[in-house]
């Protein structure tokens, strides 16, 4: 199967259906593993990389979620392929830029990814819309269970899994949930939201997760304690703060409200007249007008259905998506103004704001 194909199936982040959900965008466990006896990639010699890429594709591709799936080799695939690829969150950027003996297998529905030789040799991933990570937990345990039959993996008794980083020993589990959070965002309330989340031993990251930026007020807040702790109780601890997060943007919206409602209406509405009539939008422009329309949907400034076409235009505005669709690779400028071509048309025949707006914000 071929990008082309990957882009045209059902996904799960991108479908109507599964966009009924503010605040909580996403819920994201990934599980490391690696082949007991067999060095981890970055100290394997190419001959090795390639033995393991081989047995470890083989037996992900025959697992019941990825079969009829996409096995792809990160080599046989272009930068723009790569890229797109990551803006889906299906890969890593640290495995987007691997030469060789690499590879990514993907289930048709994308929900789940199973990353080849990244930094481990395994790295399991299930996505799944809104707040859900026990499903998504329940998930990913079954596929490891299924590929603990037909593969060694390292494991000591002490340590719990064994993993090239050391600060995945234990469980080698992250599990994340990505967040719209532009309530806590528009009043600076976010540095103290990291810094108490930090230290109950969780990480405040960007939309496409380390070193990147929190483009549109979206952060993914994760684990960060893999040993000493068992899976069920690193997610009881996460969905615990996490829900305070919720708690949190929830009374920001409701006291921007408060305080001054018209200068909020007025933050959206300007998004609104720029999305219809710019020419020229960056990624982080676009996202962070997005942003404002989607707080105005949970809001009930626009229509509820609309959430649904924010959330794929969140993807769809990112730079390889955008030169997917125009069939070409384009400089920055020329994406800037194509994106803003897209956009206009888009937001053409988008509901105008209510005005009488009543907040109708939901997790």
């Amino acid at each position: 199967m071929t990008i082309a194909q990957l882009i045209d199936s059902p996904c799960e982040l991108t479908d109507s259906s599964s966009s009924k959900t503010a605040i909580v965008l996403m819920t994201r466990i990934r599980l490391a593993r690696n082949l007991a006896g067999q060095p981890f990639p970055g100290w394997a010699k190419p001959a090795q990389r390639e033995a393991t890429l081989k047995a470890c594709r083989a037996a992900v591709a025959a697992t019941a979620p990825m079969k009829r799936g996409f096995n792809l080799g990160i080599a046989e695939l272009g930068e723009l392929e790569r890229q797109i690829l990551v803006e889906r969150h299906l890969i890593s950027r640290e495995l987007s830029g691997a030469k060789s003996g690499a590879g990514v297998v993907i289930s048709k529905d994308q929900t789940f990814s199973v990353m080849l030789n990244e930094e481990d040799h395994l790295r399991l991933q299930v996505l799944r819309a809104g707040f859900n990570l026990k499903k998504a937990w329940n998930a990913i345990n079954d596929l490891d269970s299924t590929l603990e039959e037909s593969l060694d993996f390292a494991f000591s008794s002490d340590l719990g899994y064994i993993t090239a980083c050391p600060t995945n020993l234990g469980t080698a589990m992250r599990a994340s949930v990505m967040m719209h959070l532009p309530a806590l965002v528009i009043s600076n309330q976010m540095e103290k939201v990291v810094r108490a989340v930090n230290q109950l031993g969780m990480v405040v990251r960007g939309l496409f997760g380390e070193g990147s930026d929190a483009s549109g007020s979206i952060f993914q807040i994760s684990n960060q304690t893999t040993l000493g702790e068992s899976e069920a109780e690193i997610i009881k601890r996460l969905d615990s703060v996490l829900r305070s997060i919720v708690e949190n943007e929830r009374n920001a919206r409701e006291k921007l409200l408060e305080a001054d409602a018209n200068k909020l209406l007025d933050k959206i509405g300007r998004a609104y007249g720029i999305l219809q009539n710019s020419h020229v939008l960056s990624s982080s422009e676009a996202m962070n007008l997005l942003s404002l329309i989607r707080l105005g949907v949970d809001l009930g400034v626009f229509p509820d259905a609309s959430r649904a076409l924010i959330d794929r235009l969140f993807i769809e505005a990112q730079p390889g998506h955008l030169q997917h669709a125009q069939k070409g690779e384009f400089e920055p400028g020329q994406r800037d103004v194509l994106r803003a071509v897209r956009l206009r048309a888009e937001f053409a025949a988008f509901a105008r704001p209510d005005c009488n707006f009543t907040n109708q914000d939901k997790n």
